[in-house]
């Protein structure tokens, strides 16, 4: 087990791939787990010679939580409505600051900063707040938490809602996978191709659903980062797909929109997930964008 603790507590982490070479760090989204990166992805990445850094989210995995009480769906339900009407047990920010600490305990200046649904929004934090230890953003399938934006689809919005409730390690398991075929979409088959066929691994490893309500709640909380992404001069990829009814398409553009000089790639038939037959795209483009940029050392 690789554990560290930072400021806040510890930190559960992985490498994959030679040590020596340039880092990736890999940040899941709500809820996620480092073992619901597909193998794929990271054996992708590390063949375009990266290192990849995954770790268990604070309130997931492996790592920390907190002892606070979870919100409530109804309260989850209300301060996206009413924002400003919920107090987060942490921030976004302090999620950012758990992935700084990981780079000062691998002795890294900096990183190649990779980011998944909630994962995206962290890295935009990290961006942000420490531009100079990410050398390069990727965002994907986020948002910049612009309230003008779209949202989900009522149906999806509902399978997500359902992991929240405590249950018996099987419905869990099944609420996961339901949840992950309405993300993915009617293209790929999650429990087939995507993530959801990884929901019982994660499950059986760690079932923390008051974790997620309160990553949730810090989502929520985070609010709008558009004008922040602004300033930001760190070289952005944007990945959405066009077929994502959690986070709709018009979010990553709007993200991409935001932050000068990013570009987007809009995949045909992606939902919120990363399915196998889409997954060499995903990395060639990641890759593309990372062997463009030039790192001072």
């Amino acid at each position: 087990m690789a554990i560290f603790r930072a400021h806040s507590g510890a930190i559960y982490f992985e490498h994959r791939g030679a040590r020596a070479n340039p880092r990736a760090l890999l940040i899941h989204g709500l809820g996620c787990q480092l073992v619901q990166w597909p193998d794929s992805l990271l054996e992708g990445i590390v063949a375009n010679d990266l290192c990849a850094v995954t770790f268990d989210n604070r309130d997931a995995g492996l790592s920390h939580g907190v002892d606070t009480r979870p919100p409530s769906i109804e309260a989850l339900l209300a301060e996206r409505d009413t924002p400003g009407s919920l107090q987060s047990a942490y921030t976004l920010s302090d999620m950012a600051q758990d992935a700084v600490d990981l780079l000062d305990h691998l002795g890294q200046a900096g990183a190649h900063v990779i980011g998944l649904s909630m994962g995206g929004m962290i890295a935009q934090r990290m961006a942000i707040e420490h531009p100079q230890r990410v050398y390069s953003l990727t965002s994907i399938m986020s948002s910049s938490g612009d309230p003008a934006l779209p949202g989900g689809d009522s149906e999806v919005e509902r399978a997500l809602l359902a992991t929240l409730a405590e249950e018996s390690l099987d419905v869990a398991v099944a609420h996961q996978v339901d949840a992950w075929r309405a993300f993915g979409g009617p293209h790929f088959d999650s429990e087939a191709v995507g993530i959801a066929r990884l929901a019982r691994r994660a499950v059986e490893r760690a079932y923390r659903p008051d974790g997620t309500a309160r990553q949730l709640a810090a989502i929520l909380a985070d609010g709008d980062r558009s004008t922040n992404l602004a300033n930001l001069a760190v070289p952005t990829l944007v990945i959405h797909g066009k077929a994502d009814r959690l986070v709709p398409i018009e979010a990553g553009m709007a993200t991409a929109d935001a932050i000068p000089g990013a570009e987007l790639l809009a995949i045909e038939q992606m939902g919120h997930d990363l399915p196998e037959p889409l997954i060499d795209t995903i990395v060639g483009s990641i890759a593309t964008h990372i062997r463009a940029v030039e790192v001072s050392r």
